[in-house]
């Protein structure tokens, strides 16, 4: 092992500097010419050396290549591709603005992804998504969704109606990194998982990683969402906006300096609060003092110093909130939970070969729940604070390397679950309010390397510290939960820290221009966790560190696959297998309750085990035509074995399901009507039922089942939608009619009409229809169990009962944007 490390290193060594003397770099920036907006993953390709590469995420590039003469080709999906020939004898500096088809989506493709990156990438489990093929797809409710698009994915299961968060080849929901702008989103779901909090007006870039994660991401075991918000408009002001049934949002973008400075502000908020308010008040419903609305709020500023600096500024600030209250009996009820985040960053290009980028980002999580009556008030609340500042190189010494390295350094704050109570002026001790604090900090270095032709490697390591500090008071109990003794931690004192290399490597081999065969081992730290007390994620969830009694998760993943395209890269497909074990799983002991914090330690609610994960992908989906979508398949296996659970035996986990198919399409008839289907079927989720209720001395009886031992039925649905653009020329047409009109009614002469070219040139509308559960299945949210009549008079029963969340249910949108 050591003389094979050794060989190659010699070789990663020598490529560096081989013919360095005669080589020179092309590099510049990629952006969109008719908005300024930055084009991630667009392909460079050089036609004589048939290599590439692809900009980063602020659409830099840069490849090496000996002294000679070059075509280089421009590629970028829903853009005209561009050719030039370069004459490279020296370092060039060579930026392109990309110019939209005659058709803005002419052909409807899936992802803004160089055609064969399937084929030729050396990553495995990666998907972009591009948003105007998400905006397509059928939305609850008419709201773009991109968690529920990523669901749609193999590998990725949902949660299920009314229920928060996703899975990743048996991970749990904790387990994802998901980043706006590269700030940590700790709860990405509105009213409990029926909507997500990313607006998919503000948003450029959607991209999961599943398997084989590069270097520069970690602290999660499963994948990594990363989310990029768009820059806005530096070219021209622009307007979009919608009006659904239960929301409407609103984006403005435009030129603060054109060419050098622009920004976005967009908003989103539900009104079905006030449409029913009055209608209950005059009802005199039982529900006249319930109100339930969520908002979502994102900016974002930039400014391009020069030709090598730029800074942004982006935000995200978002809410939910449930009221109740009950005027006759002095009830009242809030529930309150939203994240916000920030993100200042500073992108730097050294050289052609040397690019950074540094940021400074705030993250922050709550939840509060308040109950009131008369004079009596209780509250629990809980939440994450993250101060994080990081900054990443990305290195092109030759045309077979792309080197990225960085340090990455965090400050947690969490507050687990505290409880407050009074009565009128009087409080209740129930404890000081508990914070945890630690550090976190990050090294890595990767690599993506041409070992020859046909072999790729990825290969990488990620070091990892993780310390946990004072104030804190440790509470130590006997196993009888007696109080024995009591340890106080000063500000900064270290209590307990960890600390671990990370190795990842992911492998291609190219048999064919068509065909390749990849591998790839990801081992990963995760240093903070999610407890969730129900068999559901809720806002209650609590993010807890990892301490002196919770040790780091530990994952490891192992995945093959093959990866073939057909008819010149139209059709994508892939098989992938793959196999995860994780240590150090976190949930609460049987019977205990987050509220049991109160003057104990949060981590003495807690029990740990091991978790295993295997299963295979199926992934099949037509990129171009008028006919667009996927199939994907996968089977799986996810099961759990804690000591303090089920007796110690293994069990399914609670999301375990064999089978889960998603199928997903889009026709675009003309250029006014594109109709879009998704039908999901999953196996039933699992859940832990009574096997038997039986009677003893005149009382009912419950015997359990084991953990996880029930499966639902089966969940299945269609959703359709379609979209209606009417014809531009006679928009224009109406508006100016609309106008004459008015001209008429002030006494104007109606020929001096002029539209503004501006506005001749963007206005445009649309109306998107769309049907939420077509066919009226009743999937199961719960079960549970109605008892009638009585044991004294020998006619007492039991029955189990399904709750369903949703019927059929149709839903409009309007669309605009000038």
């Amino acid at each position: 092992m050591l003389r094979l490390s050794s060989i190659l290193f010699l070789l990663f060594y020598l490529s560096f500097f081989v013919t360095r003397s005669q080589n020179f770099t092309i590099s510049g920036t990629i952006k969109e010419k008719k908005t300024g907006e930055l084009a991630i993953g667009a392909t460079i390709y050089i036609k004589e050396v048939k290599k590439g590469t692809t900009t980063n995420n602020y659409g830099f590039y840069s490849i090496t290549l000996p002294k000679g003469n070059y075509t280089i080709i421009c590629m970028y999906l829903g853009y005209n591709t561009q050719s030039d020939s370069i004459q490279l004898n020296k370092d060039l500096v060579n930026d392109i603005s990309l110019v939209q088809t005659g058709v803005e989506m002419q052909e409807v493709v899936v992802s803004g992804e160089r055609p064969d990156v399937n084929v030729k990438s050396s990553q495995m489990g990666q998907v972009t998504l591009d948003m105007k093929q998400i905006k397509r797809l059928p939305a609850f409710m008419g709201e773009v969704d991109v968690l529920k698009t990523i669901q749609l994915l193999p590998g990725v299961k949902s949660a299920g109606d009314g229920q928060s968060g996703f899975y990743v080849r048996g991970g749990g929901p904790d387990q994802n990194l998901i980043l706006l702008d590269e700030a940590v989103v700790y709860n990405a779901s509105h009213l409990m998982g029926f909507f997500s909090v990313f607006n998919g007006d503000a948003i450029k870039n959607v991209t999961l990683t599943k398997g084989g994660m590069p270097a520069q991401y970690g602290g999660r075991l499963s994948s990594v969402l990363d989310i990029t918000m768009k820059d806005g408009n530096n070219q021209n002001f622009q307007v979009d906006g919608g009006i659904g049934l239960i929301a409407s949002r609103l984006t403005v973008q435009g030129p603060i300096k054109k060419d050098t400075s622009s920004f976005i502000v967009s908003a989103r908020r539900t009104y079905v609060d006030v449409i029913t308010k009055p209608i209950f008040t005059h009802l005199k419903s039982e529900f006249a003092g319930t109100r339930y609305f969520f908002y979502d709020l994102n900016t974002k500023f930039n400014y391009r110093l020069n030709a090598k600096n730029s800074l942004y500024l982006s935000g995200y600030f978002g809410k939910d909130v449930f009221l109740f209250k009950d005027n006759e009996s002095g009830f009242g009820v809030e529930t309150a939970w939203g994240n916000a985040t920030a993100s200042l960053r500073w992108s730097h290009i050294f050289n052609s070969k040397l690019f950074a980028n540094t940021s400074l980002i705030y993250s922050y999580y709550n939840f509060s729940f308040s109950a009131l009556q008369d004079n009596f008030e209780f509250k629990i609340f809980s939440g994450i604070r993250d101060h994080n500042a990081k900054v990443d190189f990305s290195w092109f010494p030759n045309s077979r390397h792309s080197v990225k390295f960085g340090l990455n350094y965090v400050y947690h704050i969490f507050i687990p679950t505290n409880a407050s109570a009074r009565s009128g002026e009087t409080k209740f001790d129930l404890g000081d309010i508990i914070k945890l604090y630690s550090h976190e900090a990050h090294a890595y270095l990767g690599d993506d390397w041409d070992l020859t032709d046909r072999l790729r490697i990825n290969a990488g390591a990620r070091f990892s510290y993780f310390v946990h500090v004072g104030p804190f008071t440790r509470f130590v109990k006997d196993p009888f939960t007696k109080l024995t003794d009591t340890v106080v931690y000063s500000t900064g004192k270290k209590i307990k820290d960890y600390h671990a290399l990370e190795p990842r490597v992911s492998l291609r081999y190219e048999l064919s221009k068509s065909l390749s065969l990849k591998a790839s081992y990801t081992n990963n730290y995760q240093y903070i966790h999610l407890a969730s007390i129900s068999a559901v994620s809720l806002p209650t969830d609590v993010w807890m560190p990892s301490t002196e009694v919770i040790k780091p998760q530990i994952g490891n993943q192992y995945a093959l696959g093959v990866f073939k395209n057909f008819k010149e890269n139209m059709f994508e497909t892939s098989i992938e297998g793959y196999y995860k074990d994780m240590k150090n799983l976190i949930e609460y002991k049987e019977g205990a309750q987050p509220q049991d914090n109160v003057k104990d330690n949060p981590d003495n609610s807690f029990t740990f085990g091991r978790g295993e994960a295997f299963g295979a992908e199926f992934f099949v989906k037509k990129r171009e035509g008028k006919f667009t979508g996927w199939v994907g398949y996968t089977l799986s296996w996810t099961n759990r074995r804690f000591a303090e659970i089920n007796s110690g035996k293994t069990y399914f986990a609670k999301y375990d399901r064999r089978h889960d198919i998603s199928l997903v399409g889009t026709y675009e008839f003309n250029e006014k009507w594109v109709a879009s289907a998704v039908f999901v079927f999953n196996t039933g989720n699992r859940g832990t039922l009574p096997n038997s209720l039986y009677l003893f001395e005149q009382s009912v009886n419950v015997d359990y089942g084991g953990r996880n031992a029930y499966q639902f039925a089966s969940y299945h649905r269609l959703d359709l939608s379609a979209t209606f653009t009417p014809d531009r020329n006679k928009q224009l047409e109406k508006k100016r009619k609309r106008l004459e009109k008015r001209y008429v009614k002030k006494g104007k002469d109606p020929a001096q009409i002029v539209l503004p070219k501006k506005y001749a040139k963007n206005f445009g509308h649309s109306w998107t229809f769309s049907v939420f559960n077509a066919y009226n299945r009743h999937n199961p949210y719960f079960i549970y169990f109605d008892t009638k009549g009585s044991i004294l008079t020998g006619d007492f029963r039991v029955q189990a009962r399904q709750v369903s969340l949703f019927p059929v249910l149709p839903s409009v949108t309007w669309n605009f944007k000038f």
